[in-house]
């Protein structure tokens, strides 16, 4: 039952007994702990990475960590390809033995292989000895996290089907080059990287904008919005939201416009991010990250095994 909290089910027992020739139905409901466990799973991309993963059996909520992570090493909207394939390693919760999807607590990817265009990409989460907040490294210990996101739009099963694409847009008020995101009115816009906000209002064709100062003379701006959830002068943290998709100023349709400026100049987000900063561990976390990875890697070719066979 999907109304219970994210720790519990309910099982339902029907029972029939005959006694005189009377049919009895004794129903009894119990709630009980839901089971904590390590699903393996992996898929080869055929049209779409979520119908893979639906194959797979693989929830949404895990697929779309996937994307996230390996968001820096591949663009999912441009350069995924027939043949493609992935494996991942994730806590899920049973009711009775069975993966529910219902619930919030399906878990976090604990590890995950993404092999695009013949190149293998890994990922495994990992924890500091003392620290309270973890994160995602390849087998080597580099962190996956990098400066900047990316997309501004977090990837889903709602945004996986709009590519995105640059579109120099001649106007009379001004010509730019920027990214365009087609995606409904209404999904989040997150920014790519912390910095201040130097202009949240109505800019002329950009309708309602948004304007992102980054350290390294580096600016990113959100265009087209539905809404505004910053202030200007106001300190963002990567990741977090700014407003939502919308069709505001001279937009023909639902769509964010996102540019990202170098010193003043257009450059391609994806770039970018996949040359910003990573954190590397320091020399005793990596000798505890190697302690752990070996088995984790294993499990990863092991699957990926089977992804091969399959």
């Amino acid at each position: 039952s999907g109304d219970q909290l994210d720790t519990h089910f309910t099982r339902i027992t029907i029972q029939r007994t005959t006694t005189e020739g009377q049919v009895h139905w004794d129903v009894r409901s119990e709630q009980l702990p839901l089971a904590r466990a390590q699903q393996l799973a992996s898929g080869t991309i055929r049209s779409s990475l979520y119908a893979a993963a639906d194959d797979a059996r693989v929830p949404d909520a895990v697929t779309n960590q996937v994307a996230e992570i390996f968001g820096s090493d591949i663009d999912f909207r441009r350069e995924l390809r027939k043949g493609d394939a992935f494996s991942v390693l994730y806590e899920a919760l049973l009711a009775d033995g069975e993966p529910v999807t219902w619930t919030s607590g399906t878990g976090r990817v604990l590890a995950a292989r993404f092999i695009n265009k013949g190149e293998v990409h890994d990922a495994v989460w990992f924890q500091q000895p003392g620290s309270s907040k973890g994160a995602y490294f390849d087998l080597t210990g580099r962190s996956k996290t990098r400066a900047f996101l990316a997309s501004p739009l977090a990837f889903s099963r709602v945004t996986s089907g709009f590519a995105m694409r640059f579109h120099p847009i001649h106007k009379t008020w001004r010509a730019h080059l920027g990214v365009d995101f087609g995606a409904p009115t209404g999904t989040p816009v997150r920014t790519v990287g912390e910095g201040v906000v130097n202009f949240a209002g109505v800019q002329n064709g950009y309708g309602n904008v948004v304007q992102i100062q980054h350290a390294g003379d580096r600016q990113t701006v959100y265009a087209h919005l539905s809404r505004i959830d910053v202030r200007k002068g106001q300190r963002v943290e990567q990741g977090q939201l700014i407003g939502a998709v919308g069709a505001t100023g001279w937009a023909t349709g639902p769509h964010l416009h996102f540019e990202f400026k170098v010193k003043g100049q257009q450059v391609d987000p994806m770039v970018v991010a996949r040359a910003s900063e990573a954190l590397q561990l320091s020399p005793q976390a990596l000798a505890s990250f190697r302690s752990q990875v070996g088995a984790i890697a294993a499990r990863l070719d092991m699957a990926s095994e089977w992804a091969s066979a399959g």
